[in-house]
């Protein structure tokens, strides 16, 4: 695997330079009489420090003269001793010190580390069991690194995420019974395996219905919104693609709010308080007042914030409304609870008095990606990563009723698969988000939640019985009994779709069968949805290095993503399916040319 692909983190070095001119700085200081201001190394470390990857907080600092192999060390806290400073005033005359020089220490964005779902024997596993995902932060987070002209690491990458991102029609798909949704299933020819391979692609599809169709018009059918706005003005939100990016996107949410909806604002750094008491979202002056005068510093107290968040919430609880707290931040929780288990607990217990809880992420440098996405996921939220106003007003505008209109809570699927018919198979993307196969009927395990008009895509990978798959023939007698007993079952697999029509609080069963009549057509046939999605997977695999789509390189994902774009039924009256193509585009520009000997 190429160097290139790892995330790395950019270090920096005190070079000569920058020694001689602190060296010229101590003499001048020399001079000067001792009646001249004082400079401490706070001053210093005050100024706003930016690279690529947005601020940089706590810079190190290191006394000259300085060793040549002498190490630097992380200053723990804001803070700044007496001893750091320029003049030591503790006693008697001044003494004149070198003048300290900031050295900005390598930073990192934080992402759960997520192994590629295996491939199972269908034999041996015949079940898959997981919770639905309509997060979207990986893929705009994705797009950041693009456009900033670098390749994502691949923690940073959640396929599933990428491929749920867009809206798709699903124009064949069938209502079960009266659930608030449709599905819909397609069998594919996998684009990616090995030419001795005959593999296939099985499309799994649920779109919540929502007849107003994101239209203004249905705004006024929303339910009251009970909403605080819980916003972290720490110091490591001092950047423009940070707090700045986070008030505009909230300037943009006022807008759309309506007189029956409640908003709060809830601050925190070092301290918490309540920047804006309930008010009715008709105030919209009053509201971006409250927002364009938030300023970022200190650090961050994450539990303490949450609290009051949780409290301001229940005092304008409304039944049969939405309750939703909105996080906007950066993530690093670095005062309080820093603990993602403990963070689970308080927002498992209020996701279970009906106040939801969605995050939005901004910046880089010290993104807490990990934290944010599964506190929104245990907290009966949605995940967006903000890296531009287009994607604000995407996720609170264009999208409000998905974002905030739960149409069914706890989603479950669960394939099982016939090994009449399939030999082997793999999930693609979802890996934190499996199920164990009994927590399927325990309605007491959390899922997914789904929203007003969005639509979730889960593909898998499925080797037909008799062709080539990736485990190798075993010596002895496979259970020839099952197989036998399914022989004659047209039957690919049995879907199952557990939900609950919130606020119901037990779960209703759908159950499909998905027939060998249903037989796979060439991805140049499908319904171009499914070629769509398929792109993003491939293009998503192949920035994570998967190894399971052998050569497939990202202008193969061009190609089949502007295929799909060919047809004069796809409607991308927003652009998201052209920038998709883009970002491939940009991803082939940055791949790292391998001289093969």
């Amino acid at each position: 695997m190429s160097p290139f692909y790892h995330h790395r983190l950019r270090s920096h070095t005190v070079t000569t330079k920058t020694l001689a001119v602190s060296i010229l700085a101590a003499l001048s200081l020399s001079a000067c009489s001792s009646q001249q201001s004082v400079m401490t190394a706070s001053d210093n470390s005050s100024r706003v420090l930016e690279s690529e990857a947005g601020l940089i907080e706590a810079p190190v600092v290191v006394s000259a003269p300085v060793a040549q192999n002498s190490k630097r060390s992380q200053v723990p806290s804001p803070s700044i001793s007496r001893a750091n400073t320029l003049y030591d005033i503790s006693s008697g005359p001044a003494v004149i010190r070198p003048a300290p020089i900031v050295v900005v220490e390598p930073v990192g964005d934080n992402y759960q580390k997520n192994i590629a779902n295996p491939i199972n024997r269908t034999l041996d596993n015949p079940v898959a069991t997981l919770s639905i995902d309509t997060d979207t932060g990986s893929y705009s987070n994705v797009r950041r690194y693009l456009n900033e002209g670098q390749l994502p690491p691949a923690d940073a990458v959640r396929v599933e995420e990428m491929i749920n991102y867009f809206p798709y029609d699903f124009s064949n798909s069938q209502r079960l019974g009266q659930a608030p949704f449709v599905v819909e299933t397609e069998i594919v020819d996998s684009p990616w395996d090995r030419v001795d391979q005959a593999n296939q692609i099985l499309k799994v599809g649920i779109k919540a219905i929502d007849p107003a169709q994101y239209t203004r018009s249905a705004r006024a059918q929303l339910p009251a919104a009970n909403l605080v706005f819980l916003v972290d003005v720490s110091g490591s939100m001092r950047s423009s693609d940070k707090l700045t990016l986070a008030k505009a996107t909230l300037n943009l949410l006022a807008k759309q709010l309506r007189a029956q909806d409640t908003i709060s604002i809830v601050t925190y750094s070092g301290s918490t308080r309540v920047a804006l008491a309930p008010t009715s979202g008709s105030e919209t002056a009053t509201i971006q007042a409250a927002v364009n005068s938030l300023k970022a510093a200190g650090s961050t107290n994450g539990e303490d914030a949450l609290k009051l968040a949780y409290e301001q919430a229940s005092k304008t609880l409304k039944e049969g409304s939405i309750n939703r707290i909105l996080m906007l931040t950066d993530g690093d929780f670095n005062v309080g609870i820093s603990d993602v288990d403990e963070m689970m607990d308080l927002v498992k217990a209020n996701r279970d008095r009906g106040i939801s809880l969605s995050t939005l992420g901004f910046g880089r440098g010290n993104l807490n990606d990990y934290m944010m996405e599964q506190i929104a996921d245990n907290g009966n939220g949605n995940y967006s990563y903000i890296d531009s106003l287009s994607e604000a007003k995407k996720v609170l505008d264009n999208e409000l009723n998905a974002t905030f209109n739960t149409v069914a809570s706890d989603v479950k699927i669960q394939l099982e698969f016939n090994p009449a018919h399939v030999d082997e198979w793999r999930l693609i993307g979802y890996e934190n988000r499996l199920l164990a196969e009994q927590e399927f009927n325990n309605d007491k395990v959390d899922a997914g939640e789904l929203g007003a008009g969005k639509a979730v895509v889960a593909l898998f990978e499925i080797t037909p019985r008799g062709e080539k798959g990736a485990i190798a023939p075993r010596r002895y007698a496979d259970n020839t009994q099952a197989l036998a007993n399914n022989s004659n079952n047209k039957e690919l697999g049995f879907l199952k779709i557990r939900y609950k029509a919130t606020p119901q609080a037990s779960s209703k069963l759908l159950e499909l069968p998905i027939t060998t009549v249903n037989k796979r057509v060439s991805l140049m046939s499908a319904h171009p949805d499914t070629q769509f999605a398929v792109a993003v997977a491939s293009f998503g695999q192949r920035l994570q290095q998967s190894p399971y789509i052998n050569d497939w390189q990202y202008s193969d994902s061009t190609q089949l993503a502007n295929q799909s774009l060919s047809y004069q039924t796809v409607d991308d009256a927003n652009g998201l399916r052209r920038g998709f193509v883009e970002l491939t585009q940009l991803a082939e520009a940055l791949q790292p040319v391998i001289n093969k000997q």
